[in-house]
């Protein structure tokens, strides 16, 4: 084990002691809110890792974990819906202190299992990004579940070449490294090319793909009957920044358009697969005429500076406990 991940390990365990949960408590009492903050959370997959072998885990929380974090989120802010937001900026209806958005990406079939259920008990709305060529479409699976399952399913004899170097997969935290450094690897190719080369990966090890996990029109159709805002989040999964500007501009518009052939209207929102963007690819969303667009990278909104086509997200994962959370979503941390 790394020093680094030595000391992450040991910060994780300190966070996650009733001593810093009063520490915690305190700073959150004596926090002096701002106007015009708010806060995005953005989840994309709540299932139990038992039932999930071979399936990307650093994106998921437990139900269990989900709804402690739902029922502190339900107490301590003022969780507006995406349609609350629209009208503050088209409108200029102001946002109640405190407010918080929920959001999810990827419109993986465990949203309606497991999240939403706990979300509707409490209350509370969402919204949820849909790569919109997936629904209904079993065959395509996301290029990093793909390569995660035949990294995690190969077998231990096998090792996996690429431009990086040669990559053992003997050990579970083998398979954990090769997956990361061949991810990284994969976001710094074209679109295309990079889904070719993971094909190719997967090919060579010899394993199948994961079952599909992206719910279908009518599941969906029934969520947004059921109050969830559905937002656009490309057609193919491409990172923006990897894609020629007219493929850009068609994967959000086509996405928008897919959305509103299917469940019959769409919001002007979108977020950014993966994060992926930079000056051009906001530059189209606003030409294209999207009104909202979300990022992955951390931090609280100030909405009288903000850039509403690059509204940071607080991304929560496997590794995210309610003390976490609520240290992310704490002023002090965010800039």
């Amino acid at each position: 084990m790394t020093i680094q991940k030595t000391l992450k390990n040991a910060a994780r365990r300190a966070i996650n002691t009733p001593a810093f949960t009063h520490f915690l408590s305190l700073l959150e009492r004596r926090q002096g809110e701002q106007a015009d903050l708010l806060r995005v959370l953005t989840y994309h997959r709540v299932e139990n890792l038992a039932r999930t072998a071979g399936v990307y885990p650093r994106i998921m929380v437990t139900p269990r974990d989900f709804e402690q974090q739902m029922r502190y989120v339900a107490a301590a802010y003022n969780v507006i819906g995406m349609p609350d937001l629209l009208r503050f900026y088209v409108d200029g209806e102001p946002l109640p202190p405190r407010s918080l958005l929920i959001t999810f990406d990827d419109a993986y079939v465990d949203f309606a299992e497991n999240a939403w259920p706990i979300l509707r008990r409490l209350g509370l709305p969402a919204t949820l990004f849909v790569p919109t060529a997936f629904p209904d479409h079993p065959e395509r699976v996301f290029w990093w579940d793909r390569l995660y399952h035949a990294l995690a399913q190969a077998d231990s004899d096998q090792a996996v070449s690429s431009p990086l170097g040669r990559f053992s997969l003997k050990t579970p935290a083998q398979r954990e490294q090769a997956f990361s450094h061949l991810r990284d690897h994969v976001k710094t190719l074209p679109h295309a090319e990079a889904m070719q080369w993971v094909e190719q990966v997967c090919q060579s090890l010899g394993t199948p793909p994961p079952p599909a996990a992206v719910l279908g029109w009518d599941a969906l159709r029934r969520l947004v009957r059921e109050g969830v805002t559905l937002g656009a989040h490309t057609r193919n999964h491409p990172l923006m920044t990897r894609v020629a500007p007219d493929a850009m501009r068609q994967e959000a518009l086509d996405s928008l358009h897919d959305l509103e052939r299917e469940t019959g209207a769409a919001l002007p929102i979108f977020a950014y697969p993966s994060g992926g963007a930079n000056a051009e690819v906001v530059q189209v969303l606003r030409q294209a005429g999207f009104v909202l667009a979300f990022l992955t990278g951390h931090g609280i909104n100030d909405l009288k500076t903000a850039d509403r086509l690059q509204l940071r997200r607080i991304n929560v994962g496997h590794n995210t406990s309610l003390p976490v959370l609520r240290l992310q979503m704490h002023t002090w941390t965010s800039a």
